[in-house]
C-alpha cells in the first residue's frame, strides 16, 4: 500500500508540474503576441507621431508603475517589502536589465525597423544556451535543434528585409546586436530574482528604477513642454499596459515555471507576430523567404517544449 501511495503521489506531482509548465509556456507565448503587436504601435508612434524612442520608453514605464503600484497597495502590500540585501540585485536588474533592454529595443526599432530590430534581439536565447555551456550545464538535443531552427528562421527573416534597412548606420546595428546580449542578461537575472521575490515585486522595483533612470535622460518637464495631444497620451498608456506591464508580467509568470533557455526560445515567436503586424498595419509585406523563416521559428518554439523539465514554484507562485 505504501509503495502504491508513493507512486500515486509521485504521479500527481508530475501531472501538477506538467500543468504548471504548460501554463508557463502559454503565458510566454501570450507575452510574445503582445510584444509583437505593440512593436508595430511603437513604430507608429516613432515614425508617424515624431516621438523620440527614449521618451516612449520612459512613459511606458511610468504608466506601468502608476497602474501596478496602486494594485499592489490594495492587494499585495506584503510584496512591497524587500530585504536591504536584495536592493542591489534589483537595482542592477532595473538598470542593466529593464532600462537597457527597453532602451536598446526601442532605439533599434526606430533605426532598423520593427522586424530587424526584434529579430536581432532574439539572438538572446542562443546566448543563454552558450552561458549554460560555459557553466557546464547539460543542454538537451532538442534545445540545440530549437536554437538551430530559431537561428535559421532569424537569418531568413533578416535576409529578406529592405536593403535600405541593411545599410543602416553602424550605431543602429551596434545597438540592435547589443540588445540580444542585454535581453539574455535580463532573462538570466530575472530568473534568479524570481527565486527570491514574487513576480509583482520584481516588476514594480525594476520598472520604477528604469523609469527614474530614463527620467534623468529625458526630464519630465521636457516631455510636458512637447505638448503632446490627448490621443497620443492614450497611445502612451496603451504602450505602458500592453507593451510593458501585461507582457512582462506574463513573461515573468512563465519564466518562474520553465527554464531560462526554454523561456527565451518560446519568446522568439514574437518576430512572427511582429512581421505579420507590420505587414497588416504598416504595409511592410513579408516575402516567401520571410514566411519560411517564420515557419522555422515556430518549429523552434515547438522543439523547445520537448522534454522540458518544469521548474519548482517560486515565491508567490501557485
Amino acid at each position: 500500500m505504501r509503495d502504491s501511495s508513493e507512486t500515486a503521489a509521485a504521479a500527481a506531482g508530475v501531472r501538477h508540474g506538467g500543468r504548471r509548465a504548460a501554463a508557463g509556456r502559454w503565458a510566454i507565448l501570450a507575452a510574445a503576441v503582445l510584444w509583437g503587436l505593440s512593436a508595430t504601435l511603437a513604430r507608429f508612434v516613432f515614425r508617424d507621431r515624431d516621438v523620440p524612442p527614449l521618451t516612449a520608453v520612459e512613459l511606458r514605464l511610468v504608466f506601468a508603475v502608476l497602474v501596478l503600484l496602486p494594485w499592489m497597495l490594495m492587494a499585495r502590500r506584503d510584496s512591497l517589502r524587500i530585504a536591504r540585501s536584495d536592493a542591489g540585485g534589483l537595482l542592477v536588474l532595473g538598470l542593466f536589465g529593464v532600462a537597457a533592454v527597453q532602451g536598446s529595443y526601442y532605439f533599434a526599432i526606430a533605426r532598423l525597423g520593427v522586424g530587424l530590430a526584434i529579430l536581432l534581439q532574439y539572438l538572446a536565447p542562443t546566448l543563454v544556451v552558450l552561458w549554460d555551456v560555459v557553466r557546464g550545464r547539460p543542454v538537451r538535443r532538442a534545445t540545440w535543434g530549437s536554437i538551430a531552427c530559431a537561428l535559421l528562421g532569424t537569418t531568413l527573416l533578416v535576409g529578406a528585409v529592405d536593403p535600405r534597412t541593411l545599410r543602416a548606420d553602424p550605431l543602429g546595428w551596434a545597438v540592435g546586436f547589443s540588445s540580444a546580449a542585454i535581453f539574455a542578461f535580463y532573462i538570466v537575472r530575472t530568473k534568479a530574482a524570481l527565486a527570491r521575490h514574487p513576480a509583482e515585486t520584481v516588476l514594480l522595483y525594476t520598472f520604477a528604477i528604469a523609469a527614474v533612470f530614463w527620467g534623468f535622460v529625458t526630464p519630465p518637464w521636457r516631455i510636458l513642454a512637447a505638448h503632446y495631444p490627448p490621443d497620443l497620451w492614450v497611445l502612451f498608456l496603451a504602450l505602458g499596459l500592453f507593451s510593458t506591464l501585461v507582457p512582462f508580467a506574463l513573461f515573468n509568470l512563465g519564466l518562474a515555471r520553465v527554464s531560462a533557455v526554454e523561456a527565451g526560445i518560446l519568446a522568439t515567436s514574437e518576430p512572427v507576430i511582429a512581421v505579420a503586424a507590420a505587414a497588416l498595419f504598416l504595409g511592410e509585406h513579408p516575402t516567401p523567404v520571410q514566411v519560411l523563416g517564420a515557419a522555422f521559428v515556430l518549429v523552434a518554439a515547438v522543439l523547445a517544449t520537448l522534454g522540458g523539465a518544469p521548474e519548482a514554484p517560486q515565491p508567490g507562485q501557485g
